[in-house]
């Protein structure tokens, strides 16, 4: 078990009755390593518990990234995501516990939100962006994939043409794009952008816990099917990432330069 005060790679704050949970590894654009992920497992289930939490923020530290996903330079050093408690990668888990926790979790994005960083803020139940903000898939691009949520529960976002077009292609979009597809709720200024989650959070903590909770979870129940199309989907990815196509994505996002995949065309 991980104590709030054991935290190395987030932080974690209540205030008014919304927990603020922060991504706190801006050298690495706030990259997922296996002790990330831990944390803010842990981090979903304190507020979960938490009588005195209403709302939860999901936000990164800085301003250039909300989260860039998986860490690729520790991926390319280790072989893996790093040392986790229980010897997994719980990415899977992370995913879960954000629909499971029975408050509404506010994504605030302050920066690249790209990749597995991607996907977080999307499973999130509202997104608000900074203008600054930037979004996309990298995954073929760099040898892996998110065949779960992350396709499935995207397309319900943004519609079957757009999510497609967002992983085929692994483009960037801005805010505005963003908003106007229904990826986020509202984009403000940088500097407004957490008073706005704060408010949203305060909002919701003056609602009925109870029917929060059931509206959120009458929600999710449309889409609960992904869990089984995600659980293969990852058993299928943890073949896949010591495969020779995929080490070559890896390695060309390390050496900064375009991935050669035509010798697994």
């Amino acid at each position: 078990m991980i104590k709030i005060s054991e935290f190395t790679d987030i932080t974690y704050t209540v205030t008014d009755q919304v927990a603020v949970i922060t991504i706190n590894r801006p050298d690495r654009y706030n990259a997922l390593r296996g002790r990330t992920v831990d944390e803010l497992i842990y981090a979903f289930r304190y507020a979960y518990v938490d009588k005195g939490v209403a709302a939860i923020i999901l936000t990164g530290a800085g301003t250039k990234a909300f989260c860039s996903g998986g860490d690729q330079k520790e991926r390319n050093e280790t072989g893996g995501y790093g040392e986790t408690e229980m010897g997994m990668f719980e990415i899977e888990r992370l995913h879960r516990v954000i629909r499971e926790v029975p408050k509404p979790v506010i994504a605030a994005v302050n920066g690249f939100a790209i990749g597995g960083g991607h996907v977080l803020h999307v499973l999130c139940d509202v997104s608000l962006a900074a203008s600054t903000a930037k979004f996309g898939q990298v995954g073929p691009r760099v040898g892996s994939f998110d065949a779960g949520f992350g396709t499935a529960y995207l397309a319900r976002v943004v519609g079957e043409k757009r999510a497609r077009e967002i992983w085929f292609f692994c483009d960037q979009y801005d805010a505005e794009t963003a908003e106007r597809w229904g990826l986020v709720n509202r984009v403000v200024e940088p500097d407004e952008l957490l008073p706005l989650a704060m408010q949203w959070g305060r909002k919701a903590a003056a609602l009925s816990p109870t029917a929060l909770k059931t509206i959120k979870h009458s929600f999710n129940a449309d889409t609960d099917h992904i869990v089984g199309i995600q659980s293969l989907a990852f058993d299928v990815l943890d073949l896949f990432v010591d495969t020779e196509e995929a080490q070559e994505g890896g390695q060309a996002f390390i050496e900064k330069r375009p991935p050669d995949f035509s010798p697994f065309r």
